[in-house]
């Protein structure tokens, strides 16, 4: 039986992931890997990120999505997963706006962290 859990989330795309990852200061590996569980226990993940205690968090493709997968009686991160996904996922959603406005022809006028944890941004596209 697997000790793997699999956590659903909204991120689709790879490269969002890995900038808000790096952006928050976690380390990661990117190419299909083995995610190190439980009694030799592996899953294959897109991007792993690599704990000191030889449980790895991955993030796996299912066809829609990518989801969190590891070990969570091992979870060995200062945040608690929901507070680690929360902020990865409000990161991921922030560089993703970027990249799809940045396309769209728009450019950041202004990015400012808030002390409440939010994310302010103001995009402008000058038109003819």
């Amino acid at each position: 039986m697997s000790h793997f859990s699999q956590i659903k989330t909204k991120i689709l795309n790879i490269e969002c992931l890995q900038e808000a990852l790096s952006d928050l200061g976690i380390g990661w590996k990117a190419g299909a890997s083995q995610v190190r569980g439980y009694q030799g226990q592996t899953c294959t993940s897109e991007l792993i990120i690599e704990q000191n205690n030889g449980y790895d968090i991955g993030f796996k493709w299912n066809g829609k999505e990518y989801v969190l997968v590891t070990d969570l009686q091992y979870w060995q991160q200062n945040l608690t997963v929901e507070c680690f996904l929360r902020k990865v996922t409000q990161l991921y959603a922030c560089k993703s706006i970027l990249k799809e406005t940045s396309k769209a022809g728009f450019q950041v006028v202004e990015q400012k962290n808030n002390a409440d944890g939010s994310i302010r941004l103001v995009v402008e596209r000058w038109s003819s």
